[in-house]
């Protein structure tokens, strides 16, 4: 149940049905101007479609001129508190603003900041989390329950309401997979906004990439939620990666290679585990949309495999080249990528 509000940032469309965009954010500190257009860049490459960048004094507004004339995936200004650095951000052409309005002060100030989003066409994305819940909201519910979080979204979302901007976006993010998801189930149920998914704090890449395939997973199944973010204690190009992933293992991506590999056995006589890591960082940037398969035997290869448009499959320090099932040619382990690599290319 995609969102049945629309809004635009920049060129990408959130929500009302859109195709689910992936997000990211810098980690360079803000003042440093040409290691942040470096790392945007290194992003857009990556396939982020949306690119965050904390706004935390005035000094860090000269940031989004310099990453608007660098990349053209919209920029969102990320903002705590002082609603001047979100008119600033606005002034400064930026295409998105996450703030939160219970946190600006007076209504003349959530007041400025909607008049100033409206005027631009930007939209306000609303982020709650299960360490920043109003005291109010947590006195009456005793922890961050996943209403609490649904509860605080849309409070923040009413202070805008209240001068007529509805162009929002809202998370409920937790770092406790499960409150995360019933947050977001809540909300799916009592409001139209669209949904920006993410677990936050998630971990380091490996745990950090499971509780994200869970949480946003099992939402996307469901068809809850229209933007997303892996959150990862890694290089944000990581999270990029595997944001695509978890949308291509759920048929949400169009293009590009859905990989797959067998786990490995006692039957495997290759070196297995380097050549399927070897396949998937050659086929990275491959827009291809094929299905690849790298096998450890030909028990499982040509067989198992056989919905693969092509793959290979291990033997005894050599192996099999097929496609579909069928067998092309013989070939030895060392040439095994290559080989592959080059019918990919005739493909």
């Amino acid at each position: 149940m995609s969102s049945k509000i629309q809004v635009k940032a920049g060129n990408v469309t959130i929500g009302g049905g859109a195709r689910i965009s992936v997000q990211s954010m810098l980690n360079v500190p803000s003042t440093d101007i040409e290691g942040s257009v470096a790392q945007a860049k290194r992003l857009e490459e990556a396939g982020c479609e949306i690119i965050r960048a904390a706004i935390p004094d005035m000094d860090a507004v000269r940031l989004i001129p310099a990453l608007k004339e660098a990349v053209s995936a919209p920029i969102v200004a990320d903002i705590h508190f002082n609603y001047k650095l979100a008119l600033e951000a606005c002034a400064a052409g930026v295409d998105k603003i996450r703030i939160n309005p219970g946190n600006i002060g007076s209504d003349d100030r959530v007041k400025a900041v909607a008049d100033a989003c409206r005027q631009r066409n930007i939209p306000i994305r609303i982020g709650v989390n299960s360490g920043s819940l109003e005291k109010e909201i947590l006195a009456k519910y005793g922890h961050p329950t996943p209403q609490a979080l649904c509860d605080s979204a849309l409070y923040h979302a009413s202070l805008l309401e209240k001068f007529d901007f509805n162009d929002i976006v809202l998370s409920m993010k937790s770092s406790t997979v499960s409150t995360m998801i019933q947050a977001y189930e809540l909300c799916s149920q009592q409001c139209d906004y669209p949904l920006h998914l993410g677990v936050t704090e998630a971990g380091t890449e490996r745990m950090g990439i499971i509780k994200s395939a869970a949480g946003i997973g099992s939402l996307l199944l469901h068809g809850i939620g229209d933007t997303i973010r892996v959150s990862l204690t890694a290089d944000p190009v990581r999270e990029v990666y595997a944001a695509n992933d978890i949308l291509k293992a759920l048929d949400l991506k169009e293009g590009g290679v859905q990989f797959v590999s067998c786990p490995t056995c006692g039957r495997t006589r290759i070196d297995l585990v380097r050549i399927a890591n070897e396949v998937e960082e050659r086929l990275r940037g491959c827009e291809k949309n094929i299905k690849v398969a790298v096998m450890g035997c030909v028990v499982n290869g040509p067989g198992e495999a056989k919905e693969a448009d092509i793959g290979i499959a291990g033997g005894d320090g050599c192996g099999l080249v097929f496609k579909k099932g069928e067998v092309l040619y013989k070939v030895d382990e060392d040439k095994l990528v290559d080989a592959l690599m080059e019918e990919i290319e005739k493909m």
